[in-house]
């Protein structure tokens, strides 16, 4: 018997072993206390009976169909109880568990562990965070990871977490920044990929260093910016910016990422003068313009704008790596005039440009003899030495 033959008998073997009908409780129910104990008991005799007749059913399958595998019937669950922590030491301060499709919190029973400070549950089904009221030493945790699960909004309870230091919350269905304006001892704090419309409630974390919000539907940069003023990077990719606004606090800013938005002119970046790196890829930036005070950077990436021609980028003596490709730049006399003060440069990128479309067989011996002996690679590709 094949596998979909299997599958097919399912449903039959299960009603056959079946008297009861399988009950499903809201998150209201689950979190809803001594109320509903007599109730939760009942829940629970219901859970094991189902278990037990689960079991009864794989076991009769592996008999009757010996050597084949035998299907999971419920693969998109695993029950999130204690027996996931069982075999955890009971003074533990980190534990891990990632993709076990958990959807609870409070059925992991994790405030029994008292010195807790480091909780991952990556890549589960957990779609709120009430249940962290329950634990013990809340103000004893550091780092909270919650990427990619299913939690819709953040409860008040997170802000007892007062000595936080990383949070990860990326990859959910988040809509609100809140409940987190008590946590001033985050450091890292990790909103990516939500459906976040408004920076808001940031501006006692003063102690940020790393900002993501790369992949949410923000419109602007608004004035909670500029109270993270030891903030080193920030990430805002994939959002519907139009404008670079309210950075001017930054001052120890290394890294700005906000590539994929509607960015169409380089300013309001004087300030931050200790930035080594700026991301503004795929946006409508027509020319490259107010850079003069960021000398420290390193890395500039303008892929995939409008720009025609090179220009006020030659006193960047500090510059590796220039990422250009996609744009509409066709001169190499241009090039050549615009980066030779760029005595660092070791990377360039100009594919997709008019300049090398138009000359496949000599562009790359062109660009190397422009650019001279520190340039290394070359659209990817490394330079035969």
């Amino acid at each position: 018997m094949n596998l979909s033959e299997i599958k097919d008998l399912l449903p039959t073997l299960q009603n056959s072993n079946s008297g009861t009908t399988n009950t499903h409780h809201s998150n209201d129910e689950i979190f809803s206390g001594t109320d509903n104990d007599n109730d939760n008991n009942n829940d629970s005799d219901d859970e094991d009976n189902e278990k037990n007749k689960s079991t009864k059913l794989e076991n009769q399958l592996k008999n009757n169909y010996p050597g084949q595998v035998i299907p999971d019937n419920h693969p998109d669950l695993i029950n999130a109880d204690a027996d996931l922590t069982n075999d955890i030491p009971i003074d533990t301060d980190y534990i891990e568990l990632i993709h076990l499709k958990i959807t609870s919190l409070k059925d992991l029973n994790l405030n029994r562990f008292n010195n807790l400070k480091y909780l991952c549950l990556r890549q589960n089904l957990i779609e709120n965070l009430n249940a962290i009221k329950y634990f013990n030493n809340k103000s004893d945790f550091e780092e909270l990871d919650l990427y990619d699960n299913r939690i819709k909004h953040i409860s008040s309870e997170l802000n007892l977490f007062t000595n936080l230091i990383n949070l990860d919350l990326s990859f959910n269905k988040i809509k609100h920044i809140k409940n987190i304006e008590n946590l001033t001892k985050l450091k890292n704090l990790y909103f990516v990929q939500n459906k976040i419309e408004e920076i808001s409630n940031l501006k006692n974390l003063v102690n940020l260093v790393n900002l993501e919000l790369g992949g949410n539907k923000i419109h602007e940069i608004n004035l909670e910016i500029l109270s993270l003023i030891n903030l080193e990077q920030l990430w805002l990719g994939k959002n519907k910016i139009n404008n670079l606004q309210n950075l001017q606090n930054l001052k120890n800013l290394k890294i700005l990422s906000i590539q994929s938005n509607r960015i169409i002119k380089i300013e309001n970046l004087e300030n931050l003068t200790n930035l080594e790196e700026l991301y503004l890829s795929h946006n409508g930036i027509t020319k490259i313009e107010n850079l003069d005070k960021n000398l420290k950077l390193n890395t500039l990436d303008i892929t995939s704008n409008r720009i025609e021609r090179l220009e006020n980028l030659n006193h960047l003596k500090n510059l590796q790596d220039l990422w250009l490709s996609n744009n509409y730049i066709s001169d190499f006399k241009n090039i050549e005039t615009e980066l030779k003060g760029c005595t660092s440069l070791e990377t360039v990128y100009f594919e997709g440009n008019p300049v090398q479309k138009s000359n496949l067989t000599s562009y790359r011996r062109k660009i190397r003899m422009i650019l001279g002996p520190s340039l290394k690679k070359i659209d990817a590709t490394y330079i035969r030495s």
